[in-house]
């Protein structure tokens, strides 16, 4: 009998039906490679720690916090760890930044509205020591080899060293904002944000790194400056014309809290998450192929909507207005006008909803911001929408909805604690028989902000 196999009649045995045991099992298998490398041990014992997880937490209890009596390797100890291997010495600066869910507010914080996120509790890590000959030196535990350059390499890197784009862009952006500029140095980075699934690991590593950055130069300047530095590397070096959501969510989430944006200011603020709000992502790892170029299409769009209306950015056109107007520039454009403001109109009812700690209209707000972005931004997917029809019919969820740009990656659903790891193999398994492949399933929990570590 095969793993698989073996893995499948033991979901079965755990209360799985046949369909949502095989994807399960299958789970566990991508699981196991995922953690020995993360972790650093090796498959089996990677697998024997997750049938412990499965097994006692089907019959309520925790299972031991080791694999095999040996202790897991932090994400810090796996940093100094990598750092050490690659430059043959520890850093001196450390710091961390966590991915984000966009809870609510698509699309509308380059359109000068609100938003809320929340901090994850998975993220990105960066480790630097100085150079004195002035070369900076990038490495990364998901791409091979060490990338070097100078201070006078301004370019943007292409093909499997792009990465390097967004901690380059932060460094590029320091001095926009009175800030100082280490010269050399070695970096490294470290993350246990799966890839592509919308959480933004790439606002994550530019507030690591501009953190990183300052407290090897020594300056502390105001979070909401090293926010915006963030943003003006996505925005003028990467090239994204994000808005301020994905970087002011990791700079000033809570845990147990969601990050409040007036993007107008911006103005920040935090909002109390009602208990038993539970968060589950499906990732679909499916992109549009011209997923950057929709994305600058739509800002573009929003552009040309608020000229048509008179206004500097569509938070200053009132639904009312955009209802009434019945001549655009396109159809298309009148249809970005219209979610943008009811969007955010939906943001600012969340607020209410939440403080009166009613999850189930908080729910209903999530699936409707949904359903204008599938039909009026049009944004979603087939893969998408399939995910939020087949999860809002499922007992024990409130709602659910894309999250991130959107044109492919992942859903959120708001649950119940009472929404299961079966459940959310039955979905995923629905979605298997439509489309072929599984989901990738994560579920999370609010983290704290961004912050320096202790070397």
């Amino acid at each position: 009998m095969t793993e698989l196999e073996q893995l499948t009649q033991l979901c079965t045995r755990l209360g799985a039906a046949p369909g949502p045991a095989g994807v399960m099992a299958a789970q566990l298998q991508k699981r196991a490679a995922q953690f020995a490398t993360e972790r650093g041990v090796t498959r089996e014992e990677a697998m024997q720690y997750l049938l412990e997880v499965v097994v006692k937490g089907r019959h309520g209890e925790s299972p031991l916090e080791s694999i095999s009596n040996r202790p897991l390797p932090s994400m810090r100890e796996r940093l100094l760890s990598c750092f050490n291997a690659t430059y043959g010495r520890s850093p001196a600066v450390m710091a961390r930044a966590p991915g984000r869910i966009e809870f609510i507010g698509n699309h509308t914080d380059y359109n000068g509205g609100t938003v809320l996120g929340a901090a994850i509790d998975r993220g990105v890590w960066v480790a630097l020591a100085p150079r004195d000959d002035g070369a900076r030196h990038f490495a990364s535990e998901h791409r091979q080899g060490v990338v070097a350059l100078t201070t006078t390499d301004r370019a943007k890197l292409e093909g499997g060293a792009s990465w390097v784009n967004y901690p380059l862009g932060v460094l590029l952006a320091l001095p926009e904002f009175g800030l100082q500029v280490p010269a050399g140095f070695d970096f490294y980075a470290v993350s246990d944000l799966p890839t592509g699934a919308g959480l933004s690991s790439s606002a994550a590593i530019e507030m690591a790194s501009a953190l990183a950055f300052l407290e090897l130069t020594g300056e502390h300047p105001p979070r909401e400056t090293v926010v915006k530095a963030g943003r003006h590397a996505e925005n003028h070096f990467v090239g994204v014309p994000c808005g301020i959501l994905d970087q002011g969510v990791s700079g000033f989430g809570e845990k147990d809290h969601l990050v409040f944006i007036d993007c107008r200011g911006p103005r920040f603020a935090t909002v109390p998450l009602p208990a038993g709000a539970h968060f589950w992502i499906f990732n679909t790892h499916t992109k549009h192929a011209l997923v950057d170029g929709l994305y600058a299409a739509r800002h573009r769009e929003c552009m040309a909507a608020a000229q048509a209306l008179g206004v500097k950015e569509l938070v200053d056109a009132s639904a009312a207005v955009v209802a009434q107007t019945r001549v655009w520039p396109s159809p298309e454009i009148g249809r970005r006008a219209r979610h943008i403001v009811e969007e955010i109109a939906r943001v600012d009812a969340m607020v209410k909803v939440l403080e009166r700690g009613d999850l189930a209209e908080a729910g209903r707000l999530l699936t409707a911001s949904h359903r204008s972005s599938q039909m009026l931004f049009e944004n979603s997917t087939p893969e998408l929408d399939f995910l939020v029809d087949t999860l809002t019919r499922t007992p024990q969820v409130h709602g659910a909805r894309l999250t991130g740009g959107g044109f492919g990656g992942a859903v959120m659903a708001l649950t119940t604690p009472q929404f299961t790891a079966g459940d959310a193999a039955r979905v995923a398994e629905a979605y298997r028989q439509k489309f072929g492949t599984a989901p990738d399933v994560l579920r999370t929990q609010t983290g704290t902000g961004a912050e320096v570590v202790r070397v």
